[in-house]
């Protein structure tokens, strides 16, 4: 039996549509035949060896496709992984797509790569004895291979000469003219990930149906992929190497978004999370006069992110800042600001009265825009034409605030600051781009001024760090200044959840999950009803595959049970960029006297516990699966498969109590919980202990 026989036969114990794994086996067939894959195959034998069926089904069954931030995924060998193949395929699909588009200016004008930390160095997934092309893969390698297939096709390449973040990718593609970009980087996502987001001439990402126009060059028309040798090009000027008199020009343009510089007194600590931003945010700040330090440990490059808890460098995760609250308290600071590795998100805790406080991304845009208002106003800055922009999942805070100003919003827009970006670029050909104040979204960005087109970490630092010395002047605290801004306009309790469901066969639940609400219109969510339902499919006809994918969304308008709320909504939408179903929640309540807000926002913080779960709970029902109570203690990123494989193992947890052998207890405890990656405890205690009023440790006297 050949090596495709084989996989054939083991494909056959995998529950998923037949469809992907023809379009698998299609892939394989060309991996184990051609001489361009020849140092992919001992890899792919190992994986049939070892009977790696999922593996191997969700590594071939497509190519990456565009998301909402471009293709991103794991790291591995196959077309649904990155790796050089994917990423040259990518880059000359690009450059076929950039000379149709352009000409003679594709080639001239040329594109700007960037890359961030990322280096591969996850164990257990291939064999590191046989040959092994993606073992230590790195940013600076993938976006080398990169420049040498543009070079090859003649289109010029700018590249930096160390690592650098993606706003600074987004500015140096307008800086220097060129008519596209990339970025190598998979922003917030675990270490084993990697990607390439492309850009256009604008600096933002491809919207439909351009994205979709790339795809399809990418897909269907490249046929070789063209290299030259990479010392070869930079002699011939094909690729030029930025400067750091271009990344000066990028700090400049960054610190513009400064209000008032008398707002100065917070004492802040900066974490990077491993990333980029020690060479954005940290000298921007700086440099405005600002008391900042930087952490000394996560301040450092890791490609592993390993000071972080989980290993998940993303700011929208409050467990992620746990390593940060012991430096913070030694140098005093009044406010933690974070970033993700590629220095595009932001993220927020403040010191209070009662210990640190962490911010999401819906808190830390209304302060943004709560301050910036009122600075705007107080200063005569402010017309009846300036715009704000958001996404329809972006909390609705930012119109309550904005109609009080008299101030215009845009905020029913797609998912993902390429739409945001797209409403920039119209208000720019339209002459209006001075109107336009600040944009963003709920996942912790923000986009401001006319230097860019993509959110940056820069402009929420100068901005928050300015609010919170303005609370400090006052008196009061962020969270404080928080919960006046809710007197004002009113609480809005907005939340995101997820069900994270990975490989071909998680593909296929997130597809019938959206399926099933469509075609069944359910007229409740356990006992919330349903009073109003969008569907983003309808109206308009779609532009493209990938507009199809953007507009994958439905929103649910809930009747609130008390006269106090005066709207519940639910946004139900598979993410663009990872394997998961994403729930947006709010709570929107009217507004009370400052003295009850407290009380306000537990009320709202009550409902949305109960819709999150009532939503949940009918998700999984979908999927056939009755999902545990206590599953909404288990650390939320983790996958409904580890959520229920842990109530499988729950039991043979409690038995290790009767090993004998502390040793032996701590071994076998290991071995059940390696399936959770790192900081396993930390993702299943609280569920633990609900169960045996005890956590893991104590209950088997490992403390």
């Amino acid at each position: 039996m050949d090596i495709l026989d084989k996989i054939k036969q083991g494909f056959t114990s995998l529950r998923v549509d037949e469809s992907y794994k023809n379009e698998a086996l299609k892939f394989l067939s060309d991996w184990v035949s051609k001489s361009e894959f020849n140092e992919y195959v001992p890899q792919i034998e190992y994986l049939v060896e070892t009977e790696k069926w999922d593996e191997l089904l969700d590594s071939f069954y497509q190519i990456i496709p565009f998301g909402t931030g471009g293709r991103r995924g794991l790291v591995g060998i196959g077309p649904n992984r990155i790796n050089k193949w994917t990423i040259q395929a990518s880059a000359q699909g690009h450059s076929q797509y950039l000379i149709k588009k352009y000409g003679e200016d594709a080639k001239s004008r040329g594109v700007v790569i960037a890359y961030d930390v990322r280096q591969y160095l996850k164990e257990g997934v291939y064999d590191n004895t046989r040959p092994n092309p993606v073992w230590k893969l790195n940013c600076k390698d993938l976006a080398q291979a990169a420049a040498i297939v543009y070079a090859a096709n003649d289109v010029k390449v700018y590249l930096y000469t160390s690592f650098s973040t993606t706003p600074e990718l987004s500015f140096s593609v307008r800086h220097v003219h060129a008519v596209g970009g990339d970025m190598i980087s998979a922003s917030h996502n675990p270490p084993e990930f990697n990607g390439k987001k492309v850009v256009d001439e604008t600096g933002g990402q491809l919207v439909p149906p351009n994205d979709q126009e790339l795809v399809d060059v990418v897909v269907n028309e490249v046929v070789d992929i063209k290299t030259v040798d990479l010392n070869k090009a930079v002699e011939d000027r094909l690729i030029v190497y930025l400067t750091d008199k271009d990344h000066k020009e990028y700090i400049n343009a960054a610190s513009s978004s400064s209000l008032n510089p008398s707002y100065r007194s917070a004492k802040i600590l900066f974490s990077p999370f491993h990333g980029t931003a020690s060479t954005s945010v940290y000298p921007v700040l700086k440099n405005l006069g600002f008391d900042i330090t930087m952490d000394d440990v996560s301040g450092e490059v890791d490609a592993k992110f390993s000071s972080i808890i989980f290993n998940i460098p993303n700011p929208e995760v409050e467990e992620a800042y746990q390593n940060l609250i012991e430096p913070a308290n030694t140098i005093n600071a009044d406010m933690i600001l974070t970033t993700d590795p590629d220095g595009d998100r932001i993220g927020l805790m403040s010191k209070e009265s009662d210990g640190w406080h962490f911010f999401n991304g819906n808190e830390i845009m209304a302060i943004q825009v709560a301050y910036l208002l009122q600075e705007l106003a107080s200063q005569k800055k402010l017309k009846p034409s300036n715009v704000i922009i958001k996404t329809i999942v972006t909390s609705n805070l930012i119109i309550a605030i904005a109609t009080k100003f008299d101030v215009q919003v845009i905020g029913d827009l797609l998912v993902g600051i390429k739409y945001i970006a797209f409403e920039m670029n119209r208000l720019e050909k339209e002459g209006r781009i001075d109107d336009f104040i600040i944009g963003g979204e709920e996942s912790h960005g923000v986009v401001r001024g006319n230097y860019i087109r993509d959110k940056d970490s820069c402009v929420a630092a100068i901005l928050l760090a300015e609010a919170a010395s303005m609370c400090k002047d006052r008196g009061i605290t962020l969270s404080g200044y928080l919960k006046e801004i809710y007197s004002k306009y009113g609480y809005f309790r907005n939340y995101l959840t997820e069900i994270r469901l990975p490989g071909a066969e998680g593909i296929s639940n997130i597809a019938k999950i959206q399926a099933t609400l469509r075609a069944d219109k359910p007229d409740h969510f356990g006992d919330f009803a349903i009073s109003q339902m969008k569907d983003t499919w309808e109206g308009a006809p779609f532009l493209s595959e990938t507009d199809k994918v953007s507009r994958n969304m439905l929103v649910f308008y809930l009747t609130p049970k008390d006269e106090e709320t005066i709207h519940i909504q639910v946004t139900i939408r598979p993410s663009g960029t990872e394997p998961k179903t994403k729930m947006y929640v709010e709570i929107g309540r009217k507004p009370v006297p400052l003295e009850q807000v407290d009380s306000d926002m537990h009320e709202a913080d009550k409902i949305r516990e109960l819709v999150e779960k009532a939503v949940i709970i009918d998700l999984y029902k979908i999927l056939g699966i009755d999902f545990p109570e206590r599953g909404f203690l288990l650390f939320w990123q983790l996958s409904a498969q580890d959520k229920l494989k842990y109530f499988e193992i729950e039991s043979d947890i409690e038995i290790l109590s009767q090993v004998e052998s502390k040793e032996e207890r701590k071994e076998k405890l290991n071995t059940l919980l390696k399936f959770l990656g790192s900081d396993p405890i930390q993702k299943i205690d609280k569920a633990f202990i609900a169960k045996n009023g005890k956590g893991i440790f104590e209950y088997l006297e490992l403390n």
